[in-house]
């Protein structure tokens, strides 16, 4: 059976450019534009509206959209279940993290799998941590290594490998606007102290709820998306910033920060692996899950 026509619809949902869709799915952008136009011919419908300068998903194409995603998934839940009789596993499994994750905890996770199942192929995708659940949510990834949010959708499965810190750091050169470190913290030095913090994400989160706390509005002044950037910006003297402490450990310019010991400290938080509880039963996302600690 031949998938090809749905998986080059859903590249181009997606990325909602030509260029980028066909470079995923290796075929020339005339391909690709010639396989949206039969799709359509045989549907009667539009699916995208497209123009000199942009592409966007009409009310039809994302009816369809949905429709691309269940059947592809139903056709490889079917054909890995066949597999899994049979007793190998092959296919390919997307994972999603962020830079830190994939060299903190992707080595130890996928190590022993490779060996166990040399069949299944792994796509990785690195990005900004605050995207990591919409696009297990939305289909885009079969799973992420991400930080557990505070209110889990129920749709979601996760299972925690690690437990890190969230720490406030500052640059290692002095700085007369780096408040002092006391207890509690002094109002009027956190009111004038420069903060570079996440665009989303539990870290933004929990920073804007410990400074609700104590009535300070912060000033901002950049908010970055990737925690590794946040280092850097620190790191180069502009300010501020919150990050977990396990970007830190792993960080080259760890050297270039120094850590305040703020009381009352932010919670900690889990990062670990997360996956839609209709995803694990792909016999593919279940052997990964199945394999992973805790």
């Amino acid at each position: 059976m031949d998938f090809r026509p749905l998986k080059h619809f859903l590249a181009l949902a997606e990325t909602l450019h030509f260029g980028r869709a066909s470079d995923s799915c290796h075929v020339s952008p005339s391909t690709l534009s010639r396989v949206i136009q039969q799709l359509e011919a045989h549907l009667g419908v539009t699916l995208f509206e497209r123009n000199n300068r942009s592409v966007q998903l009409t009310r039809e194409g994302r009816l369809f959209q949905q429709y691309a995603r269940e059947a592809l998934e139903q056709w490889e839940l079917m054909r890995h279940a066949l597999m899994s009789e049979s007793g190998e596993l092959s296919g390919e499994i997307s994972i999603y993290c962020s830079v830190t994750a994939s060299y903190s905890f992707l080595y130890e996770l996928l190590s022993e799998f490779r060996l166990r199942y040399p069949r299944i192929e792994l796509k990785l995708h690195t990005g900004d941590p605050a995207d990591a659940i919409p696009r297990v949510l939305g289909g885009d990834e079969d799973m992420a290594i991400t930080a557990c949010p505070e209110t889990l959708p129920r749709q979601l499965a996760f299972k925690p490998i690690a437990r890190s810190p969230l720490v406030f750091i500052a640059p290692d050169e002095p700085a007369d606007w780096v408040p002092s470190i006391t207890s509690p913290p002094q109002t009027s030095e956190w009111v004038r102290a420069p903060m570079i913090l996440s665009e989303a994400g539990l870290a933004r989160e929990r920073t804007d709820a410990w400074f609700e706390a104590l009535g300070i509005k912060p000033h901002i002044y950049a908010q970055v998306g990737g925690n590794e950037a946040i280092v850097s910006m620190v790191g180069l003297g502009f300010g501020i910033g919150v990050v977990p402490k396990i970007v830190l450990d792993n960080s080259p310019l760890a050297d270039r920060v120094r850590l305040l010991d703020i009381q009352p400290a932010l919670a900690p938080f889990d990062v670990g692996l997360c996956v839609t509880e209709k995803r694990l039963k792909n016999p593919l996302i279940h052997a990964l899950w199945g394999q992973t600690g805790h």
